[in-house]
């Protein structure tokens, strides 16, 4: 019998403003103009995975108080660059 592949999914637990706690699963990791990116979707927690909310979270690499920290994307114009980026990665993968 062929052996099965096994993917583990590597997690993130972010929270948010409000002190929510949410797991993200990591899909891509960039460096684009000397920072570095991470592109997330909310980690799939029940079998109903199809109808599970996955909208990308993209966020950026940043120090705060000494320490590597994820924060979310301000600047429209940095974001809008680095959405384009990831999209076309994305799309790579998917016609290969």
């Amino acid at each position: 019998m062929a052996e099965m592949n096994e993917y583990t999914p590597e997690l993130f637990e972010l929270v948010d403003e409000y002190g929510n706690k949410k797991e993200f699963e990591l899909i891509d990791v960039a460096e684009i103009n000397g920072e570095q990116y991470y592109a997330m979707i909310p980690a799939v927690e029940d079998e109903d995975y199809l109808n599970a909310d996955c909208e990308p979270v993209i966020l950026k690499v940043v120090e705060e108080r000494g320490e590597e920290v994820l924060a979310s994307i301000d600047d429209e114009d940095e974001f809008d660059t680095v959405a384009a980026y990831f999209l076309e990665r994305l799309q790579d993968i998917y016609e290969d």
